[in-house]
C-alpha cells in the first residue's frame, strides 16, 4: 500500500501558488513547512534555466536534483519551477 503524500501549500513573492510535496509521507508537516518557507524566502520558485552539465544548451523548467537528511533519513529533493518533491532515496 502507498503512503498517502502530504502537501504543503504557499504562494511566492510574485502571487503564483506553489508546494512542498513529500511522496513518502514520512516527513512532520511542520518540517515540510519551514522547507516551503526557506525556498519563499531564498526566492528558489519560479522559472529558471539550466545548463546540464555545462553544456551550451539552456533547458527552462528542468527539474534542479539534490538530497536533503529528515532524522535519520536520506531523501531525494525534485525541485521544479512551483513544486518541490520528496521522494525516497
Amino acid at each position: 500500500m502507498q503512503p498517502q503524500p502530504t502537501v504543503i501549500e504557499g504562494t511566492t513573492h510574485h502571487g503564483k501558488p506553489c508546494r512542498v510535496v513529500d511522496n513518502t509521507g514520512e516527513i512532520d508537516a511542520q518540517e515540510l513547512r519551514v522547507v516551503l518557507e526557506a525556498l519563499i524566502a531564498e526566492r528558489r520558485f519560479g522559472l529558471g534555466g539550466l545548463s546540464a552539465a555545462g553544456g551550451n544548451t539552456i533547458t527552462i523548467g528542468e527539474p534542479v536534483l539534490s538530497h536533503a537528511q529528515f532524522g535519520d533519513k536520506l531523501y531525494r529533493l525534485l525541485l521544479f519551477p512551483y513544486e518541490l518533491r520528496i521522494e525516497s532515496f
